[in-house]
């Protein structure tokens, strides 16, 4: 889920193979996609023990694929329960998956979101684009939707250079696309949309997309985060910190004090800052103080402590 963002590597290697990735594209017989459909469902319902059982059905008819969705499975408990032993197992697992063609690619894409998410911002690049030259030629809506992540950032950031083509918009309406299609991947294409929109400061966009999320999945805890995100931007900020509130109570009786439960108690301190209940700010902002946070600092956003850091708040 995620998916949570892409340089350099051996992309003449990944365009050399890419003819021959698209005629094993991302189809599955029907059974087969059945279960990964399922499990993604599952999984949406936090029910990831379900989900993972789906996974190993699925590695039991097909090896390569069914090793993929469980480790897809792991990411997302990451995702929402903060579990850094799933993510890196997932890492490690995802290394030794036999898969080929464009299922090779999302492999590679996955492995790139963990190595980001483990402080290898470098090497996930690096990873990342080796998988998009893999997906870029595709015809599928799904592989197209996966090269439109990566290819976003790369036409934003060369953006600034006089007649470069930018095909953002294009980038944009294939993801929106392939998030109302797809039923097995559409977290993974919905949530980078939002982010999109953020960036562009289309806050308004990001919340409706974000309200999207929550009537395929109602009361997700990762998708109610990413709303209270946009009504904070939006300045609404009661109702951005009624979901923080609510969020940092949940976590806390789920999952104890992990990561997303911290990422409340820091995004609580800004919109109460913003929202002038200084006290409030301040009383969030006291809990910082907890050994617990200390421990799991170094996994928190950067972008939200560069913004707290910007106004002083930490």
């Amino acid at each position: 889920m995620l998916i949570r963002f892409a340089i350099a590597v051996l992309l003449a290697a990944a365009l050399s193979f890419a003819g021959s990735a698209d005629s094993l594209g991302l189809t599955l017989p029907e059974a087969q996609m059945e279960m990964w459909n399922k499990a993604t469902s599952l999984t949406m319902q936090l029910k990831y023990g379900e989900a993972m059982e789906q996974a190993k059905k699925l590695r039991a008819d097909n090896e390569g694929v069914g090793c993929l969705l469980e480790n897809v499975v792991r990411i997302s408990i990451y995702d929402d329960k903060g579990d850094t032993t799933a993510l890196l197992k997932a890492g490690n697992l995802l290394e030794k998956c036999k898969t080929q063609g464009l299922w090779e690619a999302l492999r590679k894409f996955e492995i790139g979101y963990v190595q980001g998410e483990t402080g290898h911002s470098v090497k996930g690049a690096m990873t990342t684009r080796s998988a998009a030259g893999l997906f870029e030629d595709s015809k599928e809506l799904e592989a197209r939707a996966f090269y439109a992540i990566y290819a976003y950032y790369i036409d934003q950031s060369f953006s600034w250079v006089p007649f470069k083509s930018d095909n953002r918009a294009q980038y944009l309406a294939v993801l929106d696309s392939a998030s109302l299609q797809s039923k097995r991947f559409w977290p993974l294409f919905l949530t980078p949309l939002i982010w999109m929109y953020y960036d562009k400061q289309d806050f308004e966009r990001g919340l409706k997309l974000s309200e999207r999320g929550l009537s395929k999945a109602p009361n997700h805890p990762v998708f109610l985060q990413i709303k209270a995100d946009m009504l904070y931007c939006l300045k609404r900020y009661d109702e951005a910190a009624k979901i923080y509130e609510a969020s940092a109570a949940s976590y806390e009786k789920r999952t104890g004090k992990s990561i997303r439960y911290w990422c409340a108690a820091l995004n609580l301190i800004r919109i109460y800052h913003d929202a002038g209940k200084k006290d409030k700010s301040a009383e969030w902002k006291a809990k910082l103080d907890d050994p617990a946070y200390k421990k799991l600092e170094k996994w928190m956003p950067e972008s939200l402590i560069d913004g707290l850091k910007d106004k002083d708040l930490l």
